[in-house]
Order: structure tokens, then C-alpha cells, then sequence
């Protein structure tokens, strides 16, 4: 590896950025509650940035690029489902849970606002949810942690396995030290470097093989069938991309966002802010993949899911190259951040302080979330270590883990008064269940996404136990009223 070369010189210049960011963000954390949600600060568009950011990962950049090189346009409609599912959840979920969870208790975790929502004295609503976010979480940060290692590996001609810790080490170090402060203002800056990147691509490449239409005959020249909506699409296949969608309202790094903005007024605007970002790099992720086939040809890639970081380098001279790579390296950190930080607190908020130690001070609470970021990064790193990993195949996963865990629980709880803590426990359990069960079974309906059978099988559970025994703790039902009031002003 050359480090006077302007790809590493620029890639390091921006790594120092980002801990400088971590610096200034520790100077601000001073409890839990900051450490975990910035104090329920977040302004409009640094709320969207940090949505979008932490949502898309080096799924956005190396996963859907790589499907859209190795299949054509028929993976798009992943992206369908995608826009879909987050509309819905900005438009329907996040005002109602940012009241919810600071009504409830000023839950600062998704397990803590289980347990408030419910008013579940067992604990046993915010024991499985905890350990459902820390099992599925471990999968989605070793997938960032893959993304990780093949940019490393493809742009400085490193190993994989030094590629993966230098990329564990980055990432770890900054979440450490700044918290959800650190995770979100980084976030911000990523969301606009992955813009950036994934607009000057495609078009470079449009306009450096003669423009769009000249680059479509390429295109069909080289892989016909790659310019059909649905090419070899089945019904089981087409389902299976739109359901992405479903998963919005599971996902706990992206929920957490919604509880800690400043108050729901601002929800409206970073809706229609992220809304906007999300359509134009998911637009930019998939010009990238069709440029990619017209720009390589016959010339196939070893890995298809480093199209994008073998355009930049071909397009680009190094310095522009490096930004680029630094861009990349955003998408991926500006998940696995998120989720390290979400893995911690549910470690120190729902275990540790629950029946650990109750009375432990703010110091301690902070020095134990520092140690379990390190913890789910090491364990992350055991799944990530194999070289055969595919981002997408570890997103899908975890995605759908928690799509059909918490994503019916949630949207029940926001809106159905009658729910109980039981529905909820059932929901998450079947929910889990069927996803780790159906991902181990293939041929026919087994080949559809995972998400699906647990998405609906979770909400026919809920629904069931909510119907034949309703809520009656008075103190829960009031509270669901007040909330509804609120909303209503």
C-alpha cells in the first residue's frame, strides 16, 4: 500500500475528520440519555441524513449496484419496496413513536418502550426484544464489516482479514468515544458524500461513452435480458423484492432517529427531506450497477458487489477517487455505527441497569455502553471473517429478522389500544422464529423472503391474542388516550 498516494491521502484526511467529530461529540456527552439519544435534540435535516444514512449502508453503494450489474433492472424493484415501506414509516410511524416513547417513561431504548408501552412488570417483553435486537444486529454489522474489508482490499491491495479489523478499528473508535452525537453527525456528512458519489458516477460514464442513449445499445449489446422490468422475475421473486418495504418498521437504528428529534413538528420536514435524498441515490445505486454492465462489457468482475469502487478508480484520477472511497466507506460506517450504538444500549439500558445493578451511575453506564460497542464489534468480526460473505445476503437477513419481529409489534402498539404485552411477546417470538426457520429452507414458497410469512404469521398472532384478551390495565389505557391527544393538537 502506497500512503503518498492521493487515494490514501484523501481517504485519510477524511477519517480524520470523522474522529475529530467523535472528539467534539464526547465533549458534549455528559449522561446515558445523551450517550444513547443526543439529548432528544436532532434538528429536521439532521434527523433525515442520519435516517437515510444509517437505512441505505454499503448495501446502497456495493450490494444493490453489484445485484443490478450481475441481473439488470429486474432487481429494482428491491428499491420500490424500499421507498414504499419508508414514506410509510416517516408518514405513519415516527411522529407517534417520538410521542409515544418520551410519554411512556421517556423510554430511551425499543425494548424500553415495550415495556413502558405495555406495562409489563415481567420483564420478559424487554428480555426477548433486547436479545432479538442484539442477535440480528450482530449479523447486519458483520455485513457492514464485509462491505468494509472488500473496499479495503479493492483500493489499497491489503488482505482481507487486515482489511476487515483496519475497518473494525475506524468504526469502533469514533462510536466509542462521541455516542449517538458522534454516530449522527457523521451520518450527516456520509449521507452527503454518498449522494455526491453516486450522481458523478453513472453520469461520467454516460458522458464519457457518447450519452444516455448511446450507453443503453451497449447495455443491450452486452446482456440483453439485463433492460427488462422483470427479465426471469417470478411472482415468488418479484414479492420477495417489493417486501423489502415491510421492514421499515423493525428496524431499531432507524427508530431510535425518530425518538430523539427535538419534537414532532420537525418530523414533518425531515420526511420530506430524506424522502427526497433516498429517491435520488437509489435513482444514482442503480445508474451506477447499469453503467457499470455498458462501461465493463464482455469484461466480467470477480466480485460484481465492487462495481462501483472499480468505476470510481477507472473513472477518476486518484485524488476525486479517494473522495469517492471515502464515500463508500460512509455508507458503510453510517450503519454499523448506528447499530453498534443500538447493541450497546440495550446491553447497558435493558440488561445491566435493569437487573445487573438498578442504582448505577451515569459514569458507570457510560464506561459499560463504551465496552459493549467493542464487544458486538468483536463478535461481528467472527461472522465477517469468512471471505465468502455477500453484503446483500447478510442484510437480507437481519433485515427480515427485524422487519418481522418488531415491525408488526410496533405499528399494533402505535395504533390499537387493545394490545397487550402477551400479543406483543407472541408477535416478536413467531415473528423471530419464522425467519430464522424459513431462511434454512429453499424450493417453491420457501424461496420467497423470509419477511414475508413473518411479518404476516407475527401480525395474525398479535391480533388473535389481542381479540381474545384485550387490555384492561386502566393505567395503559390512559395513557394510549393522552397520546392520541397530543397527536391530535
Amino acid at each position: 500500500m502506497n500512503f503518498a498516494s492521493p487515494l490514501f491521502i484523501t481517504f485519510f484526511i477524511y477519517l480524520i475528520l470523522i474522529l475529530f467529530l467523535g472528539v467534539a461529540a464526547y465533549q458534549r456527552t455528559h449522561n446515558l440519555g445523551d450517550y444513547i439519544l443526543g439529548g432528544r435534540k436532532l434538528g429536521s435535516v439532521v434527523t433525515a441524513l442520519s435516517v437515510g444514512a444509517s437505512d441505505m449502508s454499503g448495501w446502497l453503494l456495493l450490494g444493490l449496484p453489484g445485484a443490478i450489474y450481475l441481473s439488470g433492472l429486474s432487481e429494482i424493484w428491491i428499491s420500490v419496496g424500499l421507498l414504499s415501506g419508508a414514506y410509510c414509516n416517516w408518514f405513519f410511524i415516527s411522529r407517534r413513536l417520538r410521542v409515544y416513547s418520551e410519554h411512556a417513561r421517556n423510554s430511551l431504548t425499543l425494548p424500553d418502550y415495550f415495556e413502558n408501552r405495555f406495562n409489563d412488570e415481567t420483564k420478559i417483553l424487554r428480555v426477548i426484544s433486547a436479545l432479538v435486537i442484539l442477535l440480528f444486529f450482530t449479523f447486519y454489522t458483520a455485513s457492514g464489516l464485509v462491505g468494509g474489508a472488500i473496499l479495503f482490499e479493492t483500493s489499497f491491495g491489503i488482505d482481507y482479514s487486515t482489511a476487515l479489523i483496519s475497518g473494525a478499528l475506524i468504526i469502533v473508535s469514533y462510536t466509542f468515544v462521541g455516542g449517538f452525537l458522534a454516530v449522527v453527525w457523521t451520518d450527516t456528512i456520509q449521507a452527503i458524500l454518498m449522494l455526491a458519489a453516486l450522481i458523478i458516477a453513472p453520469i461520467t460514464v454516460i458522458h464519457g461513452n457518447g450519452g444516455i442513449g448511446a450507453v443503453w445499445q451497449q447495455i443491450q449489446v452486452v446482456n440483453p435480458e439485463s433492460i427488462r422490468l422483470f427479465g426471469n422475475l417470478s411472482t415468488i421473486g418479484f414479492i420477495s423484492l417489493v417486501a423489502w418495504g415491510l421492514g421499515y418498521s423493525g428496524q431499531p437504528h432507524i427508530l431510535v432517529r425518530f425518538m430523539a428529534t427535538e419534537n414532532k413538528q420537525k418530523l414533518v420536514s425531515a420526511r420530506r427531506i430524506a424522502m427526497l435524498w433516498m429517491l435520488l441515490v437509489l435513482s444514482g445505486s442503480i445508474a451506477t450497477g447499469m453503467a457499470g454492465i455498458a462501461y465493463f462489457g464482455e469484461q466480467a468482475l470477480g466480485n460484481p458487489e465492487t462495481v462501483f469502487i472499480v468505476l470510481s478508480q477507472q473513472l477518476f484520477n486518484p485524488w476525486i477517487a479517494g473522495v469517492i472511497t471515502a464515500a463508500i466507506l460512509s455508507a458503510i460506517m453510517s450503519t454499523i455505527d448506528s447499530q453498534l450504538l443500538a447493541s450497546s444500549s440495550v446491553i447497558t439500558e435493558d440488561f445491566y441497569r435493569v437487573f445487573v445493578r438498578p442504582k448505577a451511575s451515569e459514569k458507570e453506564l457510560l464506561i459499560l455502553s463504551r465496552i459493549a460497542v467493542m464487544i458486538i464489534a468483536i463478535l461481528a468480526l467472527v461472522i465477517a471473517i469468512d471471505r465468502e460473505s455477500r453484503v446483500l445476503d447478510l442484510v437480507s437477513y437481519a433485515w427480515a429478522g427485524f422487519g418481522a419481529s418488531f415491525g408488526p409489534v410496533l405499528v399494533f402498539s402505535l395504533f390499537w389500544r387493545n394490545m397487550t404485552a402477551l400479543s406483543a411477546l407472541a408477535g416478536m417470538v413467531v415473528g423471530s422464529v419464522t425467519v430464522l426457520v424459513w431462511s434454512n429452507l429453499s424450493g417453491g414458497i420457501f424461496d420467497l423472503y423470509e419477511i414475508v410469512p413473518g411479518f404476516l404469521l407475527a401480525s395474525i398472532a398479535i391480533f388473535t391474542i389481542s381479540l381474545l384478551k384485550p387490555m384492561t390495565n386502566k393505567q395503559t389505557l390512559d395513557c394510549f388516550k393522552e397520546v392520541e391527544q397530543i397527536l391530535d393538537n
